[in-house]
């Protein structure tokens, strides 16, 4: 008796773990996705808490605490009518001011009116509780100082206004950094796959990878184990849309290709998804290493930025080799509609090279002159990276870090104007009571104006705490300008070393400077650890020590040169002022991580194709076949970080920047000329000292054809 086949109950159920999959997913980006909205609830956007403990600035700080109520900031209130003050005007900004005395958000304590020499100015000072919402405070008093008599120019600035005016730069963090990344996305991946479908898929995958790590930060920013600033979480957005969608990228590539030769989408999916695995599991770990050897900053805004980066690098991994393959399998075929990949048995015997005509042709040119094309693009690299020291990064005034006017730096023009430009951020010298007379008459260096020793509450006698003293130093330059920084160090060249002081300087320009000879030190540790520590993962990933070093000679020219192009850039194009140390470092952390990515994305591929069909053909054939998802990935992941422009910040803009010009420098430039000719003209000599490099180069007169995977049987 003859019984019919059934087809067994396992293979008719493989759609349930997919599905389990989505179902997972969908949970964690419903409850996760809000906390990107809530993430600048646990923002600490006070530079004084990035410092280390051992900072000078820090520890007047810590003194300064029993010398004055250091819960509040002062917002300057500065007035101007050049025809001269009036007595409604006066009238006006006591009232206005004394209006907020005591009321939530502001101290008991409003200053009166104080009038410039020259009659046409008046400041006073309004003291802000720095533990609410500084910036809900600052507007409420810009709004009702927006009632000021006519011809009477009303702002406000000093450290208060500046918090609101920065807060205000990333109030649309949230929504439009992350709808312009998003529709940026999903134009280029219509572009590059002509299909409607296929890029919702992709970014959903970025949008759940999204909402796990910004629960994931939220809850340790909340608990206090990481600090999360704006920039922080700008970044975090980013390299989530641009990591999750450059993994994603891998795996649609490669699944298109299975689906070709392999007519059940189930198996086509376990085949791409193993070929993918490896490259994008290295590219994910070369990443987070980079990113989390910024633990070893001394500033805790870069401490912080390590693992908050490192969490979105994993999620997108995560969510790349897990919801994304559960989608495209369930949907199959129709993930690409309506240019739908169809099987043909012989297609795995033809030479994939047929598909990619473009990257054929290409990779035919290197292999006939590879000196000539590796020669000719390490000469581009070095003639750009010798304008490197052009790059200037020793730091912008604070008032200058915004890229559209501000009150606050308005304000501060108008003060510099009629006032001594530091009034309201004085410097503060913290010495032993006995050395008083002696700190004070030292202090006056040139830059300072006022000389002021705090005295106690109803008296004119000075006030001891522990058996010292708190002096302030107004200064004549505006407390955020690089002239202010260096009346720092005038004022402690002057009190360090008078004997027996134990004098401290401190105060606003006091931490902007310790922040920057911080980010100096930073940059010297860190950059040589960050290229040690991803030359070891290149060296285990490719079992080899020359194509690492080689790699990594690469990316670091590729980055030299990315600085030269940028110094051209930022000074005669974008006129920007100039960079802080911070933005070197952070780019050649992201800048190494990222663009080691596509070298790794092509040389696994062609030590798989090496094995069979020799090294110079291999690197051949993964150019090929590597080169268009390589090329879009770079586009995309540029694109992304080109949206960091939309928040007006000399910072983040220079960071956009040099990170999309430097990856697409790698991805177009490097990975496709470079080191596809290197690798040609080396050879198997690259895999050394490895096994592989030992064995023979094929016969390149004998046919190459690719041999069936025996997975895919």
């Amino acid at each position: 008796m003859t019984t019919t086949a059934r087809p067994r109950p396992v293979r008719r159920l493989r759609w349930i773990l997919p599905a389990l999959l989505v179902i997972v997913w969908l949970a964690v980006g419903g409850f996760g996705g809000p906390f990107a909205g809530k993430l600048s609830s646990v923002q600490q956007n006070d530079s004084t808490s990035f410092l280390p403990a051992s900072a000078e600035a820090t520890e007047v700080s810590a003194l300064q605490k029993g010398f004055t109520d250091t819960q509040f900031v002062p917002a300057i209130v500065v007035a101007e009518r050049t025809s001269g003050i009036t007595a409604a005007d006066t009238e006006f900004l006591a009232g206005t001011a004394n209006s907020f005395a005591g009321s939530e958000g502001f101290g008991d304590e409003v200053s009166p009116p104080i009038p410039s020499a020259d009659g046409r100015a008046l400041q006073l000072f309004v003291p802000v509780d720095s533990a609410g919402e500084v910036g809900d405070s600052v507007t409420e008093l810009r709004d009702a100082l927006d009632a000021a008599p006519d011809g009477l120019t009303v702002l406000v600035t000093g450290p208060a206004g500046q918090v609101a005016d920065l807060s205000s730069a990333f109030a649309g963090i949230d929504g439009l950094l992350l709808l312009v990344a998003g529709v940026v996305v999903i134009l280029i991946l219509i572009v590059v796959y002509r299909s409607p479908i296929l890029p919702f898929a992709v970014i959903t995958s970025a949008v759940f990878a999204l909402g796990l790590s910004s629960l994931l930060v939220y809850l340790l920013a909340d608990a206090g184990v990481i600090a999360l600033n704006g920039q922080s979480q700008g970044i975090l957005f980013i390299l989530v849309f641009g990591a999750a969608t450059d993994y994603a990228l891998l795996l649609v590539s490669r699944y298109r290709e299975e689906l070709r030769i392999e007519q059940d989408k189930y198996r086509a999916m376990r085949t791409a998804w193993r070929a993918t695995l490896e490259p994008v599991a290295a590219s994910a770990g070369t990443v987070i290493a980079g990113v989390l050897c910024l633990l070893l900053s001394d500033l805790n805004s870069n401490r912080g930025l390590g693992p908050v980066a490192a969490i979105g690098i994993a999620a997108s991994f995560v969510a790349s080799m897990t919801y994304l393959p559960a989608v495209l399998v369930l949907l199959g075929r129709t993930a690409y509609w309506p240019s739908r990949p169809a099987f043909d048995a012989r297609h795995a015997e033809k030479d994939e090279a047929a598909d990619h005509k473009f990257w054929a042709a290409l990779a035919a040119r290197i292999g006939a002159h590879p000196r000539r094309f590796w020669v000719a693009s390490s000469l581009v690299l070095v003639l750009f990276a010798l304008l490197m020291p052009q790059f200037e990064a020793s730091g912008v005034a604070e008032s200058e870090t915004f890229l559209l006017d501000v009150d606050s730096v308005a304000g501060q023009q108008i003060l510099g104007d009629h006032f001594d430009a530091g009034s309201g951020s004085p410097a503060v010298i913290i010495a032993n009571e006995g050395s008083r007379d002696a700190v004070a008459d030292a202090a006056r260096v040139e830059g300072v104006g006022d000389i002021t020793v705090l005295s106690a509450p109803g008296t004119q006698d000075p006030l001891v705490v522990d058996g010292r003293v708190a002096i302030e130093a107004t200064l004549t330059d505006p407390a955020d300008s690089l002239a202010a920084e260096d009346t720092i160090v005038r004022l402690r060249e002057a009190v360090h070393p008078i004997d027996g002081a134990d004098a401290l300087v401190g105060g606003t320009t006091a931490t902007d400077l310790d922040t920057k000879t911080t980010s100096t030190r930073d940059r010297t540790l860190i950059i040589p650890v960050v290229i040690l520590v991803v030359f070891a993962i290149l060296c285990l990933l490719l079992r080899s020590l020359l194509a690492p070093l080689l790699l990594m000679g690469t990316v670091v020219l590729s980055f030299a040169a990315t600085l030269g192009v940028s110094s051209l850039v930022f000074e005669h194009i974008f006129g920007f002022p100039g960079a802080d140390p911070v933005v070197p470092l952070f780019a050649f952390v992201f800048l190494v991580a990222l663009g080691i990515d596509y070298n790794i994305f092509l040389m696994t591929r062609v030590r798989e194709e090496a094995r069979r069909i020799g090294t110079r053909r291999g690197a051949l054939r993964g150019l090929t076949v590597t080169g268009g998802v390589i090329t879009s990935a770079g586009v995309v992941l540029a694109a992304t970080f080109s949206a960091l422009a939309v928040i007006p910040l000399i910072f983040l803009a220079q960071i956009a920047f040099i990170v999309a010009f430097g990856v697409l420098l790698d991805a177009l430039l490097v990975r496709s000329l470079l080191v596809p000719a290197l690798t040609v003209d080396i050879g198997q000599k690259i895999w050394w000292p490895s096994k592989l490099a030992s064995a023979p180069e094929p016969d390149e007169n004998v046919s190459a054809e690719p041999e069936l995977d025996s997975s895919r049987m």
